[in-house]
Order: C-alpha cells, then sequence, then structure tokens
C-alpha cells in the first residue's frame, strides 16, 4: 500500500481531523487527514522554523514553502508577512487539499498552493525558499532542496532548512556550504537545527 505522505496519491483510509494551533501568536485551524505528514500536531522541527524565520536584509519577493505539507510553514509566514506572497508546493495531492481548505479557514489570500515534485513545476526566483524537507523520502531528496535551490533564488535571496542532527543536519550543513559558499546554524533546539544559507550575487 502506498501510504507515504511524501508520495503523490497517498492511498489512505480518510480520517479528517481538525484542531487549532498557535504559532507566532496567532491561532490557527488546521484540518489533516491521514496520509500527510505530523496530522495531529505542527511538528517541533517546523514551529522552531517558523519561529526562527525573519526578512532582515531580505530583498522584496515572494517566499516558497517547498513540500507544504497541509500548510503550516507557509500559512503562518503569509500571515506574519501579508505583503509576500508565499507559493506552497508539494507532491502530495491529499496535502494540497488539505493546505487550500486551510488557507479558506484562516482566510490568508496572499498564497498559491501548486502541486510540484520538488522544484519539477517551479519556475520562479524567490527571496525566500522554507522547508523542512521529507528526510523520509531519502537522502538525495533532500539534497535536491538544497542544491537546487541556488536557481530558484534571486540575488541575496535566502534557504531556510530545518533538520535534526540525527537525520542529516551536519551533512545538509556542509552541502549548503559548497553550494552556497556559507551556511549559519541561526538555532539548535532539541536536536533541531535551522540552517541559513544567502545567495550572494555574483
Amino acid at each position: 500500500m502506498n501510504n507515504h505522505y511524501y508520495t503523490q496519491n497517498p492511498d489512505v483510509i480518510h480520517q479528517e481531523r481538525t484542531w487549532n494551533f498557535e504559532l507566532r501568536g496567532h491561532n490557527f485551524k488546521f484540518t489533516t487527514d491521514n496520509g500527510v505528514f505530523s496530522k495531529q500536531s505542527v511538528d517541533y522541527g517546523s514551529r522552531v522554523l517558523i519561529d526562527s524565520f525573519d526578512t532582515a536584509d531580505l530583498p522584496a519577493g515572494k517566499i516558497l514553502d517547498l513540500g507544504c505539507g497541509y500548510g503550516p510553514i507557509g500559512l503562518s509566514l503569509a500571515h506574519a508577512y501579508p505583503d509576500r506572497t508565499v507559493d506552497m508546493v508539494d507532491v502530495n495531492e491529499l496535502a494540497l487539499e488539505l493546505a487550500r481548505a486551510n488557507a479558506t479557514a484562516n482566510e490568508i489570500k496572499n498564497i498559491s498552493i501548486n502541486s510540484s515534485n520538488a522544484y519539477e513545476n517551479v519556475t520562479d526566483q524567490y527571496a525566500s525558499i522554507v522547508s523542512n524537507p521529507p528526510v523520509r523520502a531519502g537522502k538525495s531528496v533532500v539534497d535536491d532542496f538544497i542544491t537546487e535551490a541556488k536557481e530558484h533564488l534571486i540575488d541575496d535571496g535566502t534557504l531556510w532548512i530545518v533538520l535534526q542532527k540525527k537525520q542529516g543536519a551536519p551533512s545538509a550543513k556542509k552541502l549548503m556550504t559548497s553550494v552556497f559558499g556559507h551556511c549559519e546554524v541561526v538555532k539548535r533546539d532539541k536536536g533541531y537545527y535551522i540552517l541559513k544559507s544567502v545567495n550572494v550575487g555574483d
């Protein structure tokens, strides 16, 4: 049975649930289902990433939530930065349906939610890309999230990644340093690393 959250059409018995969760001081209502990542609560890594993200020194432009799931990262950032558009993409069609429903339920309109396997259908360039990558999909997928980010960032745009130390944060830091010339550990919290690289222009 194909029921992984990082697949296009998880084969699951539906069991929708709706719950409230506070992110960046705002109370959100989320509906989730079987077949999506962290269906009972916003996972700790995403929460640390959401709290750590800031737009200081960030150029004008859109934000991309890569692998958005049912939407907690993208929707919370769209609410926090209403002057910016947040594009949200995922390979999981069920997750995308839920993200759209959650955007509507929380009256968030400065977003665009579309299907994409990693960057496959991503054509724009962004001021920032944020991601809690699908570790269970394998290291090569996570690596692609990082290496292909550079061509989708404008000059001085930023890549923000959250990973646990035991799930490859140190090697991701090395890869980000290789791709961008540097990588900052913005925060460490309960084994989670918030990693940030800036796409310094030529």
